[in-house]
């Protein structure tokens, strides 16, 4: 019988660095997977519940509503108060973070130049954050800002928007608005309705939309004679 003379070649021992790095790019490419997964899902399916949806300790109160269904008045009213630039920009204001970010160099409360698609990216796929977590979170903000506008489209976007954006406490949005405020469908809300409805959205749980006074209310009568100019000039076209 012959005798195999050669001598074995020893095992491959990985380095930890190597183990890591296997480990990231994994992490990375399920990541990629499942965020462009689910990207392609809610193109087509209403989004179920969003993390700030879960974390409400007062509850939620949502009906999702095709855009077909909500008055074109709060489209515009939405692009008046929350993103002049909706159709002209690619997801990001460039301009309007720049501002931002000079405010914020000047000292005091955090302000954000977050657009419309910003908004929505953060609101179905991530969380609302404070101290360091917000800054890991505007990364990945980013990323499925790019995935949304090129994979949903404009209109998708203002749709997804209008239906999970908070719009009082424990209200997520406008046709739940519409009910909760004015007992009516958001296909029959008037110019000054959904006004009042876009003035609440950047502090929901804050700003009265019925019986506002001081600066909601005179923020949503500028919102709603801006709304005029948005269908007037056409900046909301991408949407219709």
């Amino acid at each position: 019988m012959a005798l195999n003379l050669r001598p074995s070649r020893p095992k491959k021992s990985h380095s930890s660095g190597y183990r890591v790095g296997w480990f990231v790019g994994r992490l990375i490419i399920w990541f990629l997977a499942l965020s462009v997964g689910f990207t392609l899902l809610y193109k087509f399916v209403p989004v179920p519940i969003t993390a700030t949806m879960l974390m409400d300790a007062n509850g939620i109160t949502k009906d999702w509503t095709s855009l077909s269904d909500i008055d074109r008045t709060m489209v515009d009213a939405a692009i008046a108060g929350e993103d002049a630039k909706f159709c002209s920009h690619d997801g990001f204001d460039r301009d309007a973070i720049q501002r931002a970010a000079e405010r914020n160099a000047r000292g005091g409360r955090l302000r954000g130049g977050s657009t419309i698609s910003q908004q929505t990216a953060k609101n179905v796929f991530l969380w609302q954050g404070t101290g360091w977590t917000r800054y890991l979170r505007k990364g990945l903000e980013a990323w499925f800002t790019l995935l949304i506008e090129n994979v949903w489209g404009k209109r998708r976007i203002m749709e997804v928007y209008l239906n999970v954006a908070e719009t009082g406490i424990g209200t997520y949005g406008v046709e739940a608005a519409a009910q909760r405020y004015y007992r009516k469908s958001a296909a029959s809300l008037t110019r000054v309705e959904a006004a009042r409805i876009a003035a609440a959205l950047p502090a929901p749980k804050k700003r009265a939309v019925t019986g506002a006074s001081g600066f909601t209310r005179r923020h949503g009568n500028a919102i709603a004679a801006n709304s005029r100019v948005v269908r007037g000039d056409g900046m909301d076209a991408c949407v219709y």
